[in-house]
Formats: C-alpha cells, structure tokens, sequence
C-alpha cells in the first residue's frame, strides 16, 4: 500500500481511504458482518483511512464495531457533521444557522464519539461548508475549542459540489487541517488551483466520488436500473442523457489495458497519483471493492503524458449534485 503523509502531523496516510458511506445502505443491502470483514479485510492490507459520517445511517456505529475487532494499528479515523439544511445545502449555499446552528457541532461530535466508540477522531469535518459564510463564525469556534479539548486531532469540510475553488478562502486562511473534494477523469478541476493552494498551506485533501458513484467502473450501460431508495438514483440521468455520459466513459477504454487493468483502477490510479492528494476515499463495503482497488494500486503507475492527456483531453464538466436540489420538486 502507498502512502502520504498528513499535512499538518507528518503521520503516513494510505493512498487509498475506505469509504464508509456503503454502510448506510445506500448501494444496497448486506449483512453487516460482510461490511465489517470488507472493512478488517482492508485494514489487513494496509489501508489506514476511514471515511464516515453522522449523516451515514449506522456507519459509525458499524465502524466502531470493526474497529473493537481490529488488533493492528489504530487507523486514522474521520467524520463529518451531519448537514441540517436538507437536500438543497448541497447544489445551492444556505446560512450556517441552517446547516450547523450553534451547538450542533458540538452534539455531533460528541454522538459520533459515542457511536464509533472513541475518545477522540482524527478528523472532524462539516459535512458541507459555503464561501458565503467567510472563514470565521460560530462553526468555526466550536470546531477549535473541539480541537483544543483534543476531542477532535484535526478539523476541515468537505465541499458540497463540483465548485472545488469555493474552498480557496478557507484554505488559505491557514484555520482548517483538510478540505475534501470531488477529484475524477472527468471532473479534475480541483487539480488547477485547490490542489497547488492546499499543497501551499500543509493542508491534506481527501479525494471523494473518484469513480464517479460507479459511472467511471464501466459496468453502467443504458438498460442499468437503480431503485429509488438508492443514491444514484437520477443521478446520471437528469443532467445529461446516460447515453451521452456512457460515450465519454466508451472513451477512456483506449487506454485499457494498456495502462490500467480496468476502467475503474484508470480512474482510481489517475486520482491517487495528482500531486497534492493525501487520500482517495473509494466506496468500498464490498469485500470484492477492496480486492479490485487494492489490486489497481499495485499496478504500474500511469505515465505523466497519460496522465496529463487524461486530465485535459475527457473533462466532462457537469454538476450531478443538483440532482439533489430536483428531487424536491419531484
């Protein structure tokens, strides 16, 4: 497993971050005993970086509950702050007396806490965070006195959409540990000035949605159909046409297999490797997930000209996160 160090404490971070969100159940059901060996099966390997949140249904609790059966080193654990502004605080900017009002940060620390069974998180994140807030406030003092307290070891936000260069404000005030973001083939946006503006001031960036919700693994075809209680739901279909965004993926197969075992370690490989990322967090409760993006890791790293020819040549620049905005008015 390749790693990176932690901006702001030097401490090694696996290229690759187990993202928890498939514990809630969004991707489908499971056992949770199957979601927990993903999980162990993945610390085994040396993946050190686990992504959660408040708002994933019962992934903390089943976090916590892997975590009371792993031996090994304790891996570096973060969380999110659940987002109370409802659907529409991801595509459009809402007041942070909305989101977070004052209190709730704390609340939810101290509930995620109790639920992953620590005494503290490596990082603590809001789980969406608007430049229209500015850098200071009521948010920003809870998550400091949180962090001096030692409840939390490092704090940062997760950016709601696509507009990565919303983040620069806060990065550059030197206040927040990490920001994460969406980084993909076809929307690698945030590699032209959050990544340099982050590598600038020591602060680590967690890389989310890297396969797209699945659309960049290549098993997406025009007759897929998602249920309604499943996140992608809508998702490649309201934006665009789903046989138009199928073209762009028929596109990257040129390059398989030449530079990557599949279409889906291309696109994991092409993210873990852009200077400036410490972490890319992929959805993997599916012990199968693991083996497959474990396994990309551990092929051949993709030449700089491919590299960069992937990074220009098949940006699809869109914002599926509005999709969030349109199922209210459903």
């Amino acid at each position: 497993m390749h790693h990176s160090s932690f901006p702001r404490s030097g401490e090694p971070i696996s290229k690759l971050g187990f993202g928890a969100m498939g514990f809630a159940g969004w991707f489908g059901a499971d056992q949770e005993s199957n979601w927990i060996d993903s999980l162990l099966y993945a610390l085994d390997r040396g993946v050190n970086f686990i992504d959660t949140a408040r708002a994933y249904g019962n992934s903390e609790r089943i976090v916590g509950k892997a975590l009371s059966q792993w031996s090994g080193t304790r891996p570096f654990v973060a969380t999110k702050v659940e987002n109370l502004s409802g659907q529409r605080g991801w595509g459009t900017p809402v007041d942070p007396e909305l989101a977070h009002p004052p209190g709730h940060i704390r609340a939810g620390a101290e509930r995620s806490l109790t639920e992953l069974g620590l005494d503290h998180v490596d990082l603590l994140q809001l789980h969406i965070w608007w430049p229209t807030w500015g850098v200071t406030g009521h948010w920003m003092e809870e998550l400091q006195q949180l962090k001096q307290e030692g409840l939390v070891r490092h704090i940062g936000i997760s950016i709601p959409d696509h507009r990565s260069d919303m983040a620069l404000p806060l990065v550059q005030s030197g206040l927040i540990d990490s920001v994460q973001t969406i980084i993909n083939i076809f929307d690698p946006v945030a590699l032209d000035n959050l990544l340099p503006a982050c590598v600038e001031n020591d602060v680590a960036v967690i890389a989310r949605c890297v396969l797209d919700e699945g659309g960049l693994t290549g098993t997406l075809t025009e007759d897929t159909v998602f249920a309604e209680d499943d996140f992608r739901y809508g998702y490649f279909d309201d934006i665009v046409p789903r046989a138009v965004y199928l073209q762009k993926v028929d596109e990257l197969r040129q390059y398989v297999p030449r530079y990557a075992g599949s279409l889906a370690a291309l696109a994991l490989k092409f993210v873990v490797q852009a200077e400036g990322v410490t972490t890319a967090i992929s959805s993997m409760q599916v012990r199968e997930y693991c083996e497959a993006n474990i396994a990309a890791l551990e092929e051949p790293e993709l030449p700089a000209e491919i590299h960069e020819l992937l990074r220009f040549k098949h940006r699809f620049i869109k914002n599926f996160n509005e999709t969030k905005i349109f199922g209210e008015y459903r």
